[in-house]
């Protein structure tokens, strides 16, 4: 039997006021947690032209202040030498900054790279061998700052110091001996190295003139040291600077060659390079 018509228009009318009502309820919800108190933030308005999505902002710990350091062992003596220029992209920084420090009487550390990573290990390192001079009573050996040196850069090798360095001394022998190192500390004792901006220009001079490489015929030094005099070593690390100075924009203005003997100690001389 079907319904009166009248009755299913009440019905049909009810229903439509129940979903308006809870239209209405739903409303009044929305509007109570818009207006209740909450935290405050503040955002700053778009600029024109730039959109609404996520952006990026990225964070660069390190800064490369360029330069160069070469070190040669000889039979009596080690030479460790350095440029003077820090630089940053095609700034010219400073023109006077050394990149030698003397850790003990017969040790000299050459340090390129970063100069706040250089100048905070440096500070470290002299902490080191000072605590050592006073536990022990005499001043570190080289070969102990070289194990040292290793252990606080590998102490870092998660953030590392942004650093090239060489260490340069003699051994209880008296024979002239060099470290190379890689930013974490795996270092090894070698004849000559030279490390830097001005590497790949150095490297195939000393390759050719202390190792012997590219020579047929002529005789290989020793494992330990090059067969040089003192004099020659110097003048060919002066013929190195001076060529590299003129081709590489982050090394010049004037280099450091200091010669480590068992008789004299530490002598620094300063010689110029192109300042351009």
């Amino acid at each position: 039997v079907g319904r009166p018509a009248c009755l299913c228009r009440v019905t049909l009318e009810t229903h439509a006021e129940q979903q308006q009502a809870k239209r209405g309820e739903k409303r009044a919800r929305m509007a109570c947690a818009t207006l209740s108190p909450g935290p405050l933030t503040l955002a700053a308005a778009p600029k024109e032209g730039h959109s609404h999505g996520a952006s990026e902002r990225g964070f660069y710990p390190y800064d490369y202040n360029g330069g160069t350091t070469l070190a040669v062992a000889g039979a009596n003596f080690a030479i460790v030498a350095g440029d003077t220029r820090m630089s940053s992209g095609y700034n010219i920084k400073s023109r006077n900054v050394s990149k030698l420090f003397k850790l003990s009487p017969n040790t000299v550390l050459a340090t390129a790279g970063f100069r706040g990573d250089i100048t905070t290990l440096h500070k470290l390192l002299r902490a080191k061998a000072t605590e050592y001079q006073q536990k022990h009573g005499e001043p570190i050996k080289v070969h102990a700052v070289a194990q040292m040196l290793a252990n606080t850069l590998y102490g870092r090798r998660f953030f590392p110091y942004f650093t090239w360095n060489i260490l340069a001394g003699l051994d209880e022998k008296g024979i002239g001996c060099i470290y190379s190192y890689d930013p974490v500390g795996n270092y090894e004792r070698v004849r000559v190295n030279v490390t830097g901006s001005g590497e790949s220009l150095i490297q195939p001079l000393l390759d050719n003139q202390f190792e012997r490489q590219h020579q047929q015929g002529a005789p290989r030094p020793s494992p330990l040291c090059v067969d040089l005099s003192q004099e020659d070593t110097v003048e060919l690390v002066k013929d190195a600077f001076t060529s590299a100075g003129e081709r590489d924009i982050r090394t010049g203005d004037s280099f450091e060659v200091c010669v480590i003997t068992s008789q004299g100690g530490v002598k620094i001389e300063t010689y110029p390079l192109n300042i351009d």
